[in-house]
C-alpha cells in the first residue's frame, strides 16, 4: 500500500527571513482563512481573544522577529484546513489547533501587547454572533 501525504504547507523560520514573494503569499494566506476560521473555532477554543491578540501580533512589524516566525507557525497551522484532526469534526476538531496555538502563546507571550489584546477585543465584539 502506497502511503501518500497530504499537501500541508509548514512555514519554518527560512519563510520568513525577508521579503520573499513566497513568505509574503503564505502571510497573505493566513491573513485570508484566519477570520473564516476563527468563526468556526470560537464556541470550541475558549482562549480565542489570546489567539486572535496573536494574530495581530503577527502583523506587526515591531513584534521581534522570533516571536513573530512562532506565531506565523501556529496561526498557518491553526488555519490550514487539513491537520492532525479535521476541523469540521465537531468539538474535537480544534483539539489539536489549541494545542499547538497554546505553545506558541506561551513562547511570545511577551510579544502580544496590550494594543494587540484590545484590537483583538474589539474585533472579537464586531464577530460576535446576534442573539
Amino acid at each position: 500500500m502506497k502511503k501518500t501525504e497530504p499537501d500541508i504547507e509548514i512555514l519554518g523560520p527560512e519563510d520568513f527571513s525577508g521579503d520573499s514573494d513566497g513568505a509574503e503569499k503564505k502571510r497573505r494566506r493566513i491573513i485570508k482563512r484566519f477570520w473564516p476560521t476563527v468563526k468556526k473555532a470560537l464556541v470550541a477554543i475558549p482562549f480565542m481573544e489570546d489567539v486572535v491578540a496573536a494574530y495581530y501580533a503577527m502583523l506587526d512589524p515591531q513584534t521581534p522577529r522570533a516571536a513573530r516566525m512562532t506565531l506565523m507557525g501556529a496561526l498557518a497551522y491553526f488555519v490550514m484546513p487539513i491537520d492532525l484532526i479535521p476541523d469540521f469534526i465537531f468539538s474535537l476538531g480544534f483539539i489539536d489547533d489549541a494545542s499547538v496555538l497554546t505553545a506558541a502563546l506561551a513562547a511570545a507571550s511577551a510579544a502580544i501587547k496590550p494594543i494587540h489584546r484590545e484590537a483583538a477585543k474589539r474585533a472579537l465584539e464586531d464577530h460576535e454572533p446576534e442573539s
